[in-house]
């Protein structure tokens, strides 16, 4: 049997956006299979439990050392073990890619905050959130599309988080319905999915083109100004996308930075080695200098593609 290939104009982008020593190591990783990785639901239970009760059940499973709560499977045969457990069915633990809990981890809400998840299904992010909130505050989830919507509501139920309110709505309307009113904003946003694509499953990049890209863009741009109308003064918007594109990630941020004179990045300071920082130009585009604090995350065995970018909104 042929070997699938990626879209050469996707490894063509890819070749100009990466540093040319990691480019061999990156491509690869589109070819095997990545590692299992969850988190403990502090809603339920604490990561030494739930540890010793995946012991006692016969998997063998390693502490994350960078993320405290975090959980690696050591045995790739043992994930369907995993997703058949009693920890696993009774919401005690998520599967969740490592580069997805950068996010929440990084926007760092709080107890008895509101906060905005404006892109929330399946869920695993809101749910993350509304642990470290101690199920605490408000915690908004928006998802427009009707199917995930119910996945979400699922999620959340087996979770026994309380404080999540769900709303089946188009993101791009939020800030005019809720202006002012968030703490802190995750918006995950839509994307064209680069970091997902794996030659094992062909049909994840069977609709990848130049034009899907530019699509996603035009949404995302409507996406974050929402975001940002919905954010209080001094609070923080993440935003991140599995999308390698530059025109998805620091052309959106750049977006924003130039119709929001108050939008201010700051640092994002991740603990992995797998990172590049943010690119300042991309082909005949220039972008604001200062778009080189946010930070693209390489793929590796366990960790998927991811942009991540962190701004706060001053008081004008």
């Amino acid at each position: 049997m042929r070997e699938a290939k990626l879209p050469a104009g996707f490894t063509e982008r890819l070749r100009r956006l990466l540093p040319p020593e990691r480019y061999a190591d990156i491509e690869a990783s589109f070819h095997r299979p990545k590692s299992t990785t969850f988190r403990v639901n502090p809603l339920k239970t604490d990561a030494q439990a739930l540890h010793r009760e995946l012991e006692v059940a016969g998997l063998r499973v390693q502490p994350v050392e960078w993320l405290p709560g975090a959980f690696r499977l050591s045995d790739p045969a043992q994930r369907r073990a995993l997703t058949e457990s009693n920890a696993f069915y009774e919401g005690r633990l998520y599967i969740q890619n490592l580069s997805s809990m950068l996010a929440p981890w990084l926007l760092d809400p709080r107890s008895g905050e509101q906060i905005l998840d404006l892109a929330a299904a399946p869920g695993g992010k809101t749910l993350m959130m509304a642990g470290m909130m101690e199920d605490r505050g408000w915690l908004s989830a928006v998802e427009p599309v009707k199917e995930r919507f119910h996945r979400l509501r699922r999620n959340i139920e087996t979770a026994g988080a309380t404080i999540i309110h769900t709303y089946l709505k188009d993101g791009r309307g939020v800030g005019r319905a809720c202006p002012l009113m968030f703490d802190r904003v995750l918006l995950d946003a839509p994307c064209s999915s680069e970091a997902k694509f794996s030659t094992l499953r062909p049909e994840s990049y069977a609709y990848w083109s130049p034009r899907k890209v530019k699509e996603s863009q035009r949404l995302q741009k409507r996406l974050i100004l929402s975001a940002w109308e919905s954010l209080k003064p001094g609070g923080r918007l993440l935003y991140s996308t599995c999308s390698f594109a530059p025109e998805e990630n620091e052309a959106v941020v750049d977006f924003l930075l130039k119709k929001k004179p108050e939008a201010k990045l700051l640092p994002v300071n991740v603990p992995v080695p797998n990172h590049m920082e943010g690119l300042t130009a991309w082909e005949k585009k220039r972008f604001d200098p200062t778009l080189q604090l946010t930070r693209r995350i390489l793929p590796t065995e366990e960790m998927d593609g991811f942009f991540l970018a962190l701004l706060k909104k001053r008081s004008v």
